[in-house]
């Protein structure tokens, strides 16, 4: 993927614009701002569009990206699960209003031109509408119903009290606006050219119509328990469209918005937002080392015990936590027990450990080696993280590092300051191929199905390998000369092959054992994008109670069973003084949903295409 220059530094559009926090329900007020940029030309306002599009967010990274892996079990707490970790769903804004702000500006700049000109940007507004619909189903995925059609048009005549469109009413305008966007890129005709302003595709409309195209099987997959035979309709649609779907790294969704090296330059989360530190859970991160699924090594950070600092507890007679010393090899050197090599797969592998999923055992000595803090201090002054947390350098770009050293080396600082502005993945080929398999499994075409399945986990791994290259995650290319058995974690020669060779990788015409191993892999692939792994959790039931693959953990013993755990992001009483006041009343009521959640209330008040969903935990539905 070309790497394209950040031209854009015009002063940002800011004018008048209608915002809205949606799930927090506040609308707010038309605001202007008398020294903001009105007006622009349309190159201007598709690349702004561009720069502006994120679904990402403080809230969306700091609060609910935990809260989502606690509801699929991909994440643990560091104090272990309790009865804390249910309900825990934060309120997140609209993100669509980000891009459809430039919908309504570009429609108004092009009204101003005559008839003949007007139609010369007819693929700019198709790029605006499918970079809004992207932002449509997420923002649905959260909220159910939310305000579409009517928004943000305000300033041009347009309502200060947009109604809400039904979920079912828009999957049918974005299915339909997908179809003109597809027809726009392959048959518009003397069109006005974009390319520096366009950092994803550099211009290129063939790769917009293929984005367009696999943006229909989002919707296709979130209505398999509302209409199966229209989301079966849809796919069939993809599969044949003539513009094709992505299928390559130069197809794929994933750019870097600003080359340049400047902090202004960075949008949305990724810059100095901060982390709300994500824990793997110990069943997840196994299934991964079980089938030596290198995406671990890219999606998680190493923890902190090399083999300098495991030498350095062993020197000194502390005990080292028994999970990482399984894979030590000792020996004994003047008398005392040293480190001499890993066992097992050896580095990088041996450095990726989650929390164990069991109820509240954060008090338990049992589980001491995992939870209590003291098992992992040297001393009061150096203390060595045991457990993988997200990878922060795959999220947002311009964090600083620094390598863990052993007590006695404390002099020794090693870091790695480099700004590398961020590298995000929104959708790929691997997704496409994902959603390509799981309807091919319902059709009962199950060699079709291996084939999907087996070139969307090889692409999905490349693409992570892509990103962490791009990103320069710690360990990527480099060791940073400390730790002489330490290993870089960079894809390596052979090991998708070896990852496809597993069992677990292998369909065998049993629907729901099939369905199961690919739900599992769409969640991992979408490890880095919470919502998407949130979604994949809710529609499928994955991971399901007593799997041979990966299992969840039932908690119903402990007084919170599956049913207590949310299925979309909670809502607050809006204020009368709101303009919306009405209109947010009127959605929340034809939803049923409530305004203070108690146990089992964002689990039984569900979004529209959440609807005859399994249960968390209960597998998939065979179709």
């Amino acid at each position: 993927m070309k790497n394209y220059k950040n031209l854009f530094a015009i002063a940002l559009l800011a004018g008048a614009t209608l915002t809205t926090s949606s799930c927090s329900d506040d609308w707010a007020e038309l605001n202007s701002n008398p020294s903001a940029v009105t007006t622009g030309t349309p190159e201007y306002l598709v690349g702004q569009a561009i720069l502006e599009f994120d679904p990402s967010s403080y809230t969306y990274w700091f609060f609910n990206a935990k809260n989502f892996g606690y509801c699929l079990q991909t994440a643990v707490p560091s104090g272990s699960v309790t009865e804390d970790v249910v309900e825990g769903s934060q309120q997140q804004g609209f993100k669509n209003i980000n891009v459809q702000n430039y919908v309504y500006l570009l429609k108004n700049e092009l009204s101003k031109f005559d008839e003949e000109k007007a139609a010369t940007y007819q693929q700019y507004e198709a790029i605006l509408n499918v970079l809004s619909t992207y932002l449509g189903i997420y923002d649905t995925d959260f909220c159910g119903d939310i305000p579409y059609t009517e928004a943000s048009q305000a300033r041009f005549g347009g309502t200060l009290t947009p109604k809400y469109d039904k979920v079912a009413d828009l999957y049918d305008l974005f299915l339909a606006d997908l179809d003109n966007d597809i027809k726009v890129f392959t048959t518009a005709q003397n069109q006005a050219r974009l390319t520096s302003q366009d950092v994803i595709y550099g211009g290129d409309m063939t790769k917009w119509a293929k984005l367009a195209n696999s943006l229909k099987l989002k919707i296709a997959a979130r209505l398999i328990h509302q209409n199966f035979e229209k989301a079966k309709q849809i796919v069939a649609q993809v599969k044949s469209a003539s513009c094709g779907v992505m299928d390559g790294e130069a197809d794929n969704f994933l750019f870097n918005k600003c080359a340049d090296n400047n902090y202004n330059k960075d949008y949305a989360y990724q810059t100095g937002n901060g982390l709300g530190t994500l824990y793997a859970s110990k069943t997840y991160i196994d299934f991964m080392l079980k089938n030596q699924d290198p995406r671990v090594r890219f999606i998680y950070a190493k923890n902190s015990w090399n083999s300098k600092v495991v030498d350095s507890f062993l020197k000194a007679g502390k005990a080292v936590p028994s999970f990482i010393m399984a894979n030590v090899e000792t020996e004994e050197i003047d008398g005392k027990t040293r480190f001499k090599s890993w066992k097992g797969l050896g580095e990088p592998w041996v450095r990726y450990h989650g929390y164990p999923t069991d109820f509240n055992v954060g008090v338990d000595d049992a589980f001491a080696d995992w939870f209590k803090s003291d098992n992992a201090k040297y001393d009061d002054q150096h203390s060595y993280n045991r457990i993988s947390y997200i990878q922060e350098e795959m999220l947002r770009g311009r964090v600083d590092f620094t390598v863990p050293v052993a007590a006695e080396d404390d002099t020794k600082v090693i870091q790695d300051t480099e700004d590398v502005p961020w590298w995000g993945m929104y959708m790929s080929t691997a997704e496409v191929n994902l959603y390509l398999a799981e309807f091919a499994i319902y059709e009962g075409a199950t060699a079709q199905a291996q084939a999907y399945f087996q070139k969307a986990v090889k692409a999905s791994v490349e693409e992570y390998d892509f990103l962490a290259a791009k990103n320069k995650i710690p360990y990527y290319g480099k060791t940073y000369d400390y730790d002489p058995f330490e290993a870089v974690i960079d894809l390596k020669e052979g090991e998708v092959e070896t990852l496809l060779s597993m069992a677990d990788y292998q369909l065998t015409g049993d629907k729901a054992a099939d369905l199961e191993k690919v739900f599992l892999n769409q969640i991992i692939h979408f490890s880095l994008q919470p919502v998407e792994m949130f979604v994949t959790g809710r529609r499928s039931g994955c991971p399901k109670f007593d799997s041979d693959l990966l299992p969840r953990t039932d908690y119903a013993a402990n007084g919170m069973p599956a049913e207590h755990y949310p299925r979309r992001t909670s809502v607050s009483e809006p204020v009368q003084t709101d303009l919306m006041y009405d209109n947010i009343k009127a959605a929340y009521q034809s939803q049923g949903y409530s305004t203070t959640p108690g146990k089992g209330v964002l689990n039984n008040e569900r979004v529209w295409q959440d609807m005859n969903a399994p249960q968390w935990g209960a597998g998939p539905i065979v179709k």
